[in-house]
């Protein structure tokens, strides 16, 4: 693969040694460290201010702490949750997939798992029943494979003899709409398939559904207003029980996905992204010159360090205004997010996308968190569901490229994937939204952060991590004066080593949320090592790769990021974030 950079890449200077940030302690929500000097006394200004902003906010961010334990990402799950059962929700790993990706059943996992369902119905499983999320996502699985599947990932000859045995009982304790699922059209289950055809649902709003989830449980495709339309129609799924919209939770399991072992068109994934633009009014615009949407798998990472905050702060330094958004918790993998962090030390995550809009503006921050609660109440509805559902749906392809905030200037996008298949659809995404420039970024963990890791002589197969593509508006063109269509496409994988970082180990933080600040907040400090060489690179590679003003020479743009941390400017955007964030209105 060519490298397309704006320029060659010179050799650029290490960026120091491998020190190791001090170990941690909690006090409050607050992190003190020991460790070098220069660390120590920017903690100490930091926490002279967080005595005052707590004051300020109250003991009640302290005591949810507490309460919570939120050092570890797991304890971000939302309290009261029900949990699905773990022997159906191992089944849906396998079979819940695509059509290459599908592991079918053995004939002893097959007999346990509908075994569990069976017992489920007639109510012997009270402390883990099978939900209903579970029965539409297992039971799609299983006919869409039926169905349009290549013979290797079709049923197994174990699943067919399981099937046999039990269906003739599961028909007596099943609901409709889960038979409808398991044989919509009658021809799978035999003599005992026969509510699929009639089956029509209940409300206006289930009978769409219905219809379109039809096609999907034949293998189908559907058109951009038809997701939006039946994604309008069922969510939020908490209104549910109060108005007409009522639709059952195993039709929309399905449906969901359904659509994601498929795999979604174009048109498709546009309805999913574009869907809910207009769900609280008008887009606010903030009056910045740049601002890049970094759009981060919502599930966090589980492994290695996550630096797209720090990296924020950072290039918000030098007028690049950075909008993250996500959630505090989000399955299947439930790892350490931008939400978690911020709620740690204290910050306020529970911003308007006014409020997010004012502190894009602040020339004390230039950055802003929006959590999914309040920018998009109704794709946030559905958090409970996508874990009963087990794999990831579409939207969590179009959640990456959400505009919860404009700008007046020039705007970029920049998301992590890891999945082949996902780098075009994205940047076709990003297209639709008409900024001036996109990138996507195999990561690590598939997250947005690029490593300093040389890559193995034996890496896996497919595309390597660090390896970017996008789209920039040519350096010739006013982007004031862009017709969203004059636009120069760029691929590359980014070598550390050329850039003059050392090979080092990512930091492994094991959805340690304490440790990810500690190391970050330890770079931002001066503190040398992998994670300041993380936060660097990224930021600067992001400079570069999206056309940033002052970043067309890539010695400039590291030389500029290592400025904004090494000054203790980023230090300080980070800790007047969290104060401000309390009082902006």
């Amino acid at each position: 693969m060519n490298s397309m950079l704006l320029r060659p890449l010179p050799s650029a200077g290490a960026s120091g040694g491998r020190g190791s940030p001090g170990r941690g302690r909690v006090v409050g929500s607050a992190v003190s460290f020991g460790g070098r000097g220069r660390w120590r006394r920017g903690v100490a200004a930091g926490a002279g201010a967080e005595a005052s902003w707590m004051e300020e906010a109250g003991v009640a961010v302290l005591e949810e702490g507490v309460r919570r334990n939120p050092a570890v990402s797991d304890s971000y799950r939302p309290p009261g949750m029900p949990r699905p059962n773990a022997t159906v929700l191992e089944a849906q790993a396998r079979v819940c997939t695509g059509p290459e990706q599908t592991r079918p059943l053995g004939e002893e996992q097959a007999m346990r798992v509908l075994d569990t369902i069976l017992r489920s119905g007639m109510g012997e499983l009270k402390d883990e029943p099978v939900s209903s999320a579970q029965l539409g996502a297992f039971f799609a699985g299983m006919t869409i494979r039926a169905n349009s599947f290549p013979e290797a990932t079709q049923w197994s000859e174990g699943e067919r003899r399981a099937m046999s045995l039990f269906w003739p009982r599961l028909v007596n304790v099943l609901p409709p709409e889960v038979k409808f699922i398991a044989d919509p059209e009658g021809t799978i289950m035999g003599a005992n398939g026969l509510t699929g055809p009639r089956y029509v649902g209940q409300s206006t709003a289930e009978m769409r559904l219905v219809s379109a989830l039809r096609e999907v449980l034949a293998g189908g495709h559907l058109g951009y207003e038809e997701v939006q339309g039946v994604l309008k129609d069922v969510l939020p799924v908490e209104l549910a029980s109060a108005n007409s919209t009522m639709v059952n939770e195993a039709l929309l399991a399905a449906f969901l996905i359904g659509q994601r072992m498929n795999r979604e068109t174009d048109r498709e994934l546009k309805g999913y992204c574009l869907a809910f633009d207009d769900e609280l009014g008008p887009t606010p615009v903030a009056d910045v010159k740049s601002l890049t949407h970094y759009g981060e798998p919502y599930d966090g990472n589980t492994r290695f360090f996550r630096s797209t905050l720090f990296v924020a702060a950072v290039r918000a330094c030098y007028g690049e205004a950075c909008l993250l958004h996500g959630v505090e918790w989000m399955p299947p993998k439930g790892g350490i997010t931008e939400g978690q962090m911020l709620k740690f030390m204290g910050a306020n995550t529970h911003l308007s996308t006014l409020q997010a809009k004012t502190l894009l503006e602040d020339e004390n921050t230039g950055f802003a968190y929006l959590g999914l609660q309040e920018a998009c109440p109704p794709l946030y509805s559905i958090i409970g569901l996508r874990e009963h559902i087990k794999k990831r749906p579409p939207l969590a392809t179009s959640e990456k490229v959400q505009q919860f905030v404009r700008a007046r200037g020039r705007e970029s996008m920049v998301a992590g994937f890891y999945h082949v298949g996902y780098e075009d659809p994205l940047l076709m995404l990003m297209r639709r939204r008409t900024v001036h420039a996109g990138l996507v970024v195999k990561g690590e963990e598939g997250a947005l952060s690029m490593t300093t890791k040389e890559r193995s002589a034996h890496a896996s197969k497919g595309l390597p991590v660090n390896h970017c593509s996008g789209f920039r508006i040519p350096n010739s063109t006013d982007f004031s004066e862009t017709d969203g269509i004059s636009r120069e496409g760029f691929s590359v994988i980014v070598n550390a080593q050329e850039l003059g970082f050392e090979s080092t180990e990512t930091p492994r933080t094991d959805r340690s949320v304490l440790k990810n600040l500690e190391l970050g907040l330890a770079a931002l400090s001066g503190e040398k090592g992998p994670a300041y060489d993380r936060i660097v690179l990224n930021a600067a590679m992001v400079d570069h790769l999206l056309g940033c003003t002052g970043a067309e020479d890539i010695k400039s743009a590291l030389d500029r990021a290592r400025e904004a941390i090494d000054s203790g400017k980023a230090l300080s955007r980070l800790m007047n974030y969290i104060k401000i964030s309390h009082k902006v209105s």
